[in-house]
């Protein structure tokens, strides 16, 4: 999981520097964040977090190597959308992952029916993002097939993506990861899981059906969503203190993710009755949301991927060095996200470059913390 999440680190790191360059095809630096940055991260996360939430055993050996596996085929295909390989790569990489993410779902499903008792109800948020991807997929696989169809395919794959897969393992992980970062635990937590979950799914396909079909299909399914992401913060808010939210390195990037789906859900709505462009909603997308969740859940799981078991002194203190700048880069993110839905493209981009070199240098003090700290 280390050396997955490493990967996606470069991937993510890398996207952003060309996308703030002007280098590389657009849709190639889109896709290298996204194949074989965020699937495999997010898949490395599920299989952390579902033997947690189910109570039983880890992934064996040879299920351990799927985010790897979808790791190269992601970079497979960010490679073949900058005309490196054959373009029929990315259809290929697509059936590949959607096999991977198939097997994937299987083991969750498996994992929970193996439960002592009832299992926590996060699983079904992994189980529901990883059918998001397996539709996303299949409209690429379709592509080819349907080529009058293309245009609707393509808004339909981008939006179960990042609404889908990426905003269903969010919120599922969030309510989860934020206490624990905190340590301090929310009684309501489990509640606002088990009610909000067709909330959010069905949000996330009827947005992705209304992108492709009939934008004001869309506006309702944006609704939904905006509807449990508020909600989310409210209970947060009420439950630990807005002061102790953004005091917290971890919390702090984790509440500005969440606000930056805020801005991006209402930006999307605009984007679909023709009042506001599509750039600069997927730009604010990523420096709003999509990196201040990624390096604050980051920051909590790191040391734990490392140092997995029993707590050991060196694993606080590679928290501590991760989170060391969360606030500042919480603030950061968020005023990249506002800066670029604005359509200050230089003023987004400089300050996510900024907020990224925060993580970097946090990250390299990180990765220096031996296990023999005392």
């Amino acid at each position: 999981m280390l050396i997955t999440a490493s990967l996606s680190l470069l991937s993510l790191m890398a996207s952003a520097l060309l996308a703030v360059s002007g280098l590389g095809s657009p849709v190639a630096v889109a896709h290298l964040a996204f194949a074989p940055g965020i699937v495999p991260l997010i898949m490395a996360a599920m299989m952390h977090f579902v033997p947690v939430l189910t109570r039983t055993g880890g992934p064996g050996r040879h299920l351990a190597r799927l985010p790897s596996l979808a790791q190269a085929v992601g970079l497979a295909i960010a490679a073949a959308m900058q005309g490196w390989l054959p373009h029929h790569v990315v259809y290929a990489g697509a059936a590949a992952d959607l096999l991977l993410a198939a097997v994937l779902l299987r083991w969750i499903v498996g994992r929970s029916r193996a439960t002592l008792g009832s299992p926590h109800p996060g699983w079904r948020w992994y189980g529901a993002g990883l059918g998001c991807l397996i539709l996303a997929l299949g409209a690429v696989v379709a592509m080819p097939l349907l080529p009058g169809q293309w245009p609707a395919l393509r808004i339909f794959h981008l939006h179960l993506n990042t609404l889908g897969l990426v905003g269903l393992a969010a919120l599922g992980t969030l309510p989860v990861l934020l206490p624990t970062a905190l340590g301090k635990p929310d009684p309501d937590a489990a509640g606002w899981l088990r009610r909000q979950l067709a909330l959010v799914a069905g949000g996330a396909v009827i947005v992705g059906l209304g992108a492709a079909l009939y934008w004001p299909l869309a506006v309702p399914g944006a609704a939904l969503l905006l509807v449990a992401a508020l909600r989310l913060a409210g209970q947060w808010i009420r439950r630990f203190g807005l002061k102790t939210l953004v005091a917290d390195g971890v919390a702090a990037p984790l509440l500005a993710a969440l606000g930056g789906l805020l801005l991006v859900l209402v930006a999307g709505a605009l984007h679909g009755a023709g009042l506001w462009p599509a750039r600069p909603s997927l730009l604010a997308w990523a420096a709003g949301f999509l990196l201040p969740l990624v390096s604050g859940a980051l920051s909590q799981l790191l040391p734990v991927w490392r140092w997995p078991g029993p707590v050991i002194p060196a694993r606080p203190l590679m928290r501590e060095k991760l989170a060391a700048t969360g606030s500042w880069r919480a603030m950061l993110f968020f005023a990249a996200g506002l800066a670029l839905l604005g359509g200050f493209e230089a003023v987004g981009g400089g300050l996510t470059v900024l907020a990224l070199a925060l993580f970097a240098a946090g990250l390299l003090q990180a990765v220096r913390v031996s296990r023999s700290t005392r």
